[in-house]
């Protein structure tokens, strides 16, 4: 049981990388959307959006999460490795917690982004 013990670690790690990956890339989508937009309406006649100013802070903002989500994923691949290579049991109600608000922390961020950008 050791041995799967590590594979499930190995996958939930994984998980981790590749939900660091999807912010860092929503992070990307974020930031170029106003620009994208900008440009569209540059080439039309109609007036230019106005600039919110958030987008791009908010994805830098992601970006950076992104990188912490990886080394957060990284460090609990490490405490996991180590309670079951001692025959302990690591629960991850603080990781849990943390990762929670970030998630919904962006979801009310990008919310009042395309809030404002549609008003």
């Amino acid at each position: 049981t050791a041995t799967r013990d590590h594979l499930a670690n190995e996958r939930t790690y994984l998980a981790w990388i590749r939900t660091s990956i999807t912010v860092v890339g929503l992070g990307f989508v974020v930031g170029k959307f106003g620009v994208w937009l900008r440009f569209l309406s540059s080439t039309s006649n109609e007036p230019q959006p106005p600039k919110t100013g958030y987008s791009v802070p908010l994805a830098i903002a992601m970006v950076v999460v992104g990188a912490l989500l990886a080394l957060l994923g990284a460090w609990r691949y490490r405490m996991v490795r180590q309670a079951i290579e001692q025959g302990r049991t690591a629960t991850a109600g603080g990781t849990v917690a943390i990762v929670t608000v970030i998630v919904v922390a962006f979801a009310l961020a990008i919310l009042a982004v395309i809030a404002r950008s549609a008003a």
